[in-house]
């Protein structure tokens, strides 16, 4: 079949379109790896090639209105002069994707543990779809006994969006567990910047003087809720304590 000039144009031109979409599709991929390959490095932290695509698809679809929050009851909300001292709330019963990780800095492993949890959310999951961005992802942290030191072992989670929580789609990576956790009351204060075993420490011992009953919490076991990307210089996070059962 004879193709009429004005068609042949039309189909080159598309196909010209297309490829130039795909050009700056690319460059766009690639703008956005060295970047979090350079924020990697600040961590002490590598940041694989096959991690572009996964990258990309967060970044397109980091719209904040499109953000699913983790739901919660407020208890109470304790001020002081106008200054919100912490929240009392309650988290109820739900399934986290989760990973432990264990690098000699909390840094690294926070990075590496959400990269992984990354390639889970992007696709790389039974379902084969992309799963949707919830806040804040969270750091399980230990302590000893006396809350002067953290241990190395951490463990990063992500709550699976309220359509997903009945049917989790199985991760193709066996490092990355699926986990119900139980209903919990947790006292949360907020905190902004880079998260490290300093600051964490020293954001436990100010929430530990401020609250009435700190007995009533976990000695060695606390959260560090994120709610901006580990590649963000201005992080808002917060601590939690948990109330123990």
């Amino acid at each position: 079949l004879e193709e009429s000039p004005d068609s042949a144009y039309h189909s080159h031109g598309s196909s010209l379109e297309e490829e130039a979409a795909e050009r700056t599709d690319d460059e766009e991929q690639e703008r956005l790896l060295s970047y979090w390959q350079s924020v990697g490095r600040g961590h002490q932290v590598d940041v694989p090639r096959d991690m572009a695509e996964p990258i990309q698809q967060l970044t397109r679809n980091n719209n904040p209105q499109e953000r699913q929050s983790i739901p919660f009851t407020l208890i109470q909300r304790k001020e002081k002069l106008g200054d919100l001292l912490y929240e009392k709330r309650q988290y109820g019963k739900a399934k986290w994707a989760c990973i432990k990780m264990k690098e000699k800095q909390y840094e690294q492993s926070i990075c590496l543990g959400f990269m992984k949890l990354m390639r889970y959310i992007c696709e790389q999951n039974s379902s084969g779809l992309y799963l949707g961005i919830t806040i804040p992802i969270v750091t399980i942290v230990h302590t000893n006994e006396s809350q002067s030191a953290m241990t190395q072992s951490v463990t990063v989670a992500y709550y699976l969006p309220q359509v997903l929580q009945d049917e989790p789609p199985h991760p193709f990576d066996s490092d990355i567990v699926i986990e119900e956790w139980p209903s919990t009351i947790v006292y949360s204060r907020s905190f902004r910047g880079i998260t490290n075993e300093d600051s964490i420490m020293r954001e436990i011992s100010v929430l530990a003087a401020i609250l009435e009953s700190p007995e009533l919490c976990l000695r060695d076991t606390f959260i560090i809720a994120g709610y901006t990307n580990p590649a963000a210089a201005n992080r808002h996070n917060e601590i939690w304590f948990l109330q123990r059962p």
